[in-house]
């Protein structure tokens, strides 16, 4: 531990809960816009369609799902794997800037599949990949069959990965809409949105916007959101203009001067928040959000579970069934505590399911 860290203040789990729920806008409901808020929040998690849609609806004051499936039919926000390559919803000025700031990472992600790709020119397979893409939207499968025909002792699954790992491949509407179906497919962001890619933003613009969307964070924190590496000099170089804390394990966390840290006693009302939501991947330490006897129960195996927040903290699961909402709590709550959940779950589906029949309903869980 450094003279500089130990002298730092500490940020208790509970302070840390509370501003990050503060950034993450589930202290209160916000009255961003939608498109305001997918930029404020560096896009949201996607890799079904709805959860973008309860996410925001989980944090905005007034949410319509209409009004995010409308900016995605206008090309205002879009569908693209980014960061820890997985799919995201962007802006589309986001979607421009911050997939050429993690290029890197899927470059590396090649190095799984270079077997598949024995004797494939790499630069050839982009540009080809290019080119079918934008005279026409393809499919995965079109991709790989298309490709293949040009590298035939190649894997085909490797190939398609290559070209989703070269080029910024977006998922073209209607997949992504409300209320609509559509299968996955691809082309250039560029030729989707009419502009070229910008020049990929400089680390330290990105690490301020992380710190004001998820801060207090340590570097770990940043480098797990983004899935990049070797960020600890940018921290340095922005020192000057941060806040340092640290947490009780003696871990040190940058933050932006001015950023709201509420008192940990702030009242933090319950959020039903959807499978892969920022709030529980983004930080390499999660305890700020999952407790300790919790970590591991919103997941099984490959699935992730929508998740209840109770008092700021993962407390349960969720799903939608076709005639009620169950709420499975994983451990007793208050009759208080009950009623405030029960009202937090009428409300989302008031703003996602309005004139729909659901039920509400309590069920035991026991997920290890």
């Amino acid at each position: 531990m450094t003279k500089t860290t130990a002298a730092a203040p500490v940020l208790g789990t509970r302070a840390l809960n509370r501003a990050t729920l503060d950034r993450q806008l589930l202290l209160r409901p916000s009255g961003l816009s939608p498109k305001a808020a997918v930029e404020h929040l560096l896009g949201l998690q996607a890799q079904n369609v709805k959860p973008p849609y309860y996410a925001l609806a989980a944090r905005l004051d007034g949410f319509v799902p209409e009004e995010l499936s409308a900016l995605m039919a206008d090309r205002e926000v879009v569908r693209i794997v980014t960061m820890r390559s997985t799919i995201h919803t962007h802006t589309a000025d986001d979607c421009l800037t911050l997939r050429p700031l993690v290029q890197p990472a899927r470059d590396r992600e090649l190095t799984y599949f270079r077997k598949g790709l024995a004797g494939v020119d790499l630069d050839r397979l982009a540009a080809l990949a290019r080119d079918l893409v934008e005279a026409g939207p393809r499919t995965m499968k079109q991709l790989r069959e298309a490709l293949a025909e040009e590298w035939p002792d190649a894997d085909p699954q490797s190939l398609a990965v290559a070209a989703r790992c070269r080029l910024p491949l977006v998922q073209v509407t209607p997949r992504g809409l409300w209320g609509r179906s559509g299968q996955v497919a691809l082309t250039t962001a560029e030729h989707w949105l009419g502009r070229p890619a910008e020049p990929a933003p400089t680390p330290d613009a990105v690490v301020l916007r992380y710190l004001a969307a998820f801060g207090p964070a340590s570097v770990k924190d940043m480098q797990t959101w983004a899935g990049l590496t070797r960020l600890r000099p940018v921290f340095e170089r922005l020192r000057p203009r941060l806040r340092t804390y640290r947490d009780e394990h003696g871990v040190e966390l940058f933050d932006l001067p001015d950023a709201p840290r509420p008192d940990p006693d702030t009242p933090a009302p319950p959020r039903f928040l959807p499978e892969f939501d920022n709030l529980l991947l983004s930080h390499a330490d999660r305890t700020r959000v999952v407790p300790e006897e919790h970590r591991g129960r919103s997941w099984q195996g490959n699935q992730a579970y929508c998740t209840l927040l109770v008092d700021g903290f993962l407390a349960g699961v969720w799903r939608l069934e076709p005639d009620a909402l169950v709420v499975e709590p994983f451990g007793r709550l208050t009759r208080a505590r009950r009623e405030d959940v029960a009202e937090e779950a009428a409300r989302l589906l008031r703003t996602m399911h309005p004139g729909q029949p659901y039920d509400i309903r309590f069920g035991t869980v026991v997920r290890t």
